[in-house]
């Protein structure tokens, strides 16, 4: 049980310097940017917006934004994922739940599963935590691509460089 602090004590900050090796925290202020251009896209009327590309863990934090009905991709994922759903709604053709505004998701490890939005959804927005990698495959299974932290981050890189918010812009989110 702890030791109970004096109220003083209690809005007293840390005394000591952090530990040597630790990367700074990062706090991005405007989640949902006011700046288009924050937004990479990645198909039409689907886009992402990084918020963390943690490169010595292997995972990444993002906001998924998609506008007007589609299927977008049939994946697996070799770790688990997090999402939470801020705008919108979506479900997977696998499944029989739909994620709802306000609906937290945790997907497990090896599942694959096509994200779907419906014709009645006029924007979607669900932030994930991403775990791994994205495995882009067929309908039975057969790989067709990935992602991950590094060629998400590559294009990010890619596209902040060609509209003029420079290349470098993507550094402020790795860590």
């Amino acid at each position: 049980m702890p030791v109970e602090a004096t109220k003083e004590e209690r809005w007293t900050p840390y005394r000591h310097p952090q530990p040597q090796h630790s990367p700074p925290e990062l706090v991005v202020p405007n989640v949902i940017p006011e700046d288009d251009r924050v937004w990479v896209p990645v198909d039409d009327n689907v886009w992402f917006r990084p918020l963390l590309f943690c490169v010595t863990r292997g995972y990444w934090m993002n906001l998924l934004k998609v506008r007007k009905a589609g299927v977008l991709s049939r994946h697996r994922h070799p770790l688990p994922v997090h999402g939470y759903v801020l705008k919108g709604k979506w479900r997977y053709l696998e499944h029989d739940w739909v994620a709802t505004e306000g609906a937290y998701v945790y997907e497990a490890p090896g599942e694959t599963h096509t994200l779907v939005v419906d014709p009645d959804v006029e924007e979607m927005i669900t932030m994930f935590q991403v775990n791994g990698a994205m495995i882009y495959v067929d309908p039975d299974g057969k790989c067709l691509g990935y992602d991950d932290v590094f060629t998400r981050l590559e294009k990010c890189r890619a596209h902040y460089a060609a509209n003029g918010l420079g290349a470098d812009y993507v550094e402020q989110f790795i860590r």
